[in-house]
């Protein structure tokens, strides 16, 4: 069949398609019978309706059901024919002139773009590169002590200090008047953790078992509690116990406890630089695809297809609603949620997947079978059972899809730091963790 593709506007397509009205009464015919058999209606027995009777329950969803699926074969037809690739569903309305025992309908809709992506030499990409050093190794073993602490009450002479766990009540009052959140009895924390304001730390250092005291605070003007931002509040403190922390030595016996079978602190600190370079790396991979999809959307040129747009805000509104109700939010699923607040994020998301998937078709970026299994077995040596964890990816289809696109990202990603003009940057340990 000849089929004639209108061009209405950038990438917005219209095609007519014309369908024998007899085809579609006889298919509703069809349907209809099919299902007098097993119609139930009363006074009648079982299979023994009348095609009356069914025509009129029945008649208008089976005609309905029959356009949708006649007019849909039709287009996807059409489409074939005329080498279409169509972005999104077709807006399909039926057109009131038609030949003689016709149906017409215009089916209007997007195609994908072409896209160009330009001369990825003149991009300029900037790439982190992190060290694990002896430092971080330091720092987290300190963690590790500090999550397998013990505390011991202070002698009443001492007074509270760095590293004390100390419960105390205290109220705070602004103008003289009591707030919300204000006080509190048996509050613990520990001094030095940044668990507490820093004027509040301050203030209970040095006192002792069952002391009292009175002293201001500046809350800062960005504090989360809106009603005493930037108000000063004067807070009683009474100091109920003191309890100094017992850190366990770094020693055979903290190896053990943590597993290392060895039990030595070499080999202690030799897992931990593991674990840490495992973490490290897929940290400043992340940061290093960022700049270069940066550097990719930068260097394309496209028309953005509404349809997909808007699918993807749609994906964006239900995910938005589903975090809603899994916070506990009381009629999440009818929430107002506006959906232009996603529209500049959704063109990006599309923008993006539309310049990656051209630079992987044209470059066969595709990921391959033993970059999908090494990825996965990486992912794997962080758990207890990592045969386990691989076995569990590859049971399943969707999560296979999944580390398929963070693979085929990670090619894209090395492709055009090859190309680009690369500026290299060494990325503290802190602040790569901080990100």
């Amino acid at each position: 069949m000849t089929v004639q593709v209108e061009t209405l506007e950038k990438l917005e397509r219209r095609i007519t398609l014309t369908l024998p009205a007899d085809a579609i009464n006889n298919e509703v015919q069809s349907r209809l019978k099919k299902l007098s058999r097993t119609v139930k209606a009363d006074g009648f027995r079982p299979g023994k309706v009348p095609m009356s009777v069914v025509a009129q329950r029945y008649g208008f969803s089976v005609q309905y059901e029959v356009m949708n699926d006649k007019v849909g074969e039709a287009f996807a037809n059409a489409a074939t024919e005329a080498k279409l690739r169509v972005a999104g569903a077709p807006k399909i309305t039926q057109k009131d002139e038609a030949g003689e025992g016709q149906l017409a309908f215009d089916a209007t809709f997007e195609v994908y773009p072409d896209v160009k992506i330009g001369d990825l030499a003149g991009s300029e990409v900037e790439r982190v590169a992190t060290e694990v050093s002896d430092e971080a190794i330091d720092k987290t073993l300190d963690i590790l002590r500090k999550q397998r602490r013990s505390f011991a009450e202070r002698a009443a002479e001492e007074g509270a200090a760095e590293g004390d766990r100390v419960t105390i009540d205290f109220e705070g009052k602004i103008d003289g008047e009591p707030f919300a959140g204000g006080k509190a009895e048996g509050f613990q924390f520990i001094i030095g953790e940044g668990q507490m304001l820093e004027q509040f730390d301050k203030a209970v250092r040095g006192m002792k078992t069952g002391e009292s005291k009175t002293f201001p605070l500046q809350f800062p003007e960005d504090y989360h509690g809106k009603d005493v931002a930037g108000k000063e509040a004067d807070f009683l403190v009474t100091m109920k116990k003191i309890e100094l922390q017992n850190l366990p030595a770094v020693d055979e016996e903290f190896a053990k406890s943590l597993g290392i079978a060895e039990g030595t602190v070499e080999a202690l600190r030799s897992d931990i630089k593991k674990n840490l370079e495992r973490e490290v790396k897929f940290r400043v991979q992340a940061k290093n695809k960022a700049a270069v999809m940066d550097a990719l959307v930068k260097a394309a040129e496209l028309d953005l297809p509404k349809a997909l747009v808007e699918d993807e805000v749609a994906r964006m509104t239900e995910g938005a609603r589903a975090d809603l109700k899994q916070r506990g939010i009381k009629d999440a699923d009818k929430a107002p949620i506006p959906a232009e607040i996603f529209v500049p994020q959704a063109e990006k998301r599309v923008r993006l997947g539309l310049v990656v998937a051209e630079l992987v078709r044209a470059n066969n970026l595709q990921a391959k079978p033993e970059q999908l299994q090494a990825h996965i077995e990486e992912m794997a040596q962080s758990y207890e059972n990592p045969a386990e964890v691989v076995r569990w990816y590859l049971s399943d289809r969707q999560r296979m899809a999944e580390v398929e696109a963070v693979v085929i990202e990670n090619n894209v990603t090395e492709f055009v730091l090859g190309q680009a003009k690369v500026t290299d940057k060494a990325l503290p340990f802190e602040e790569l963790m901080a990100g």
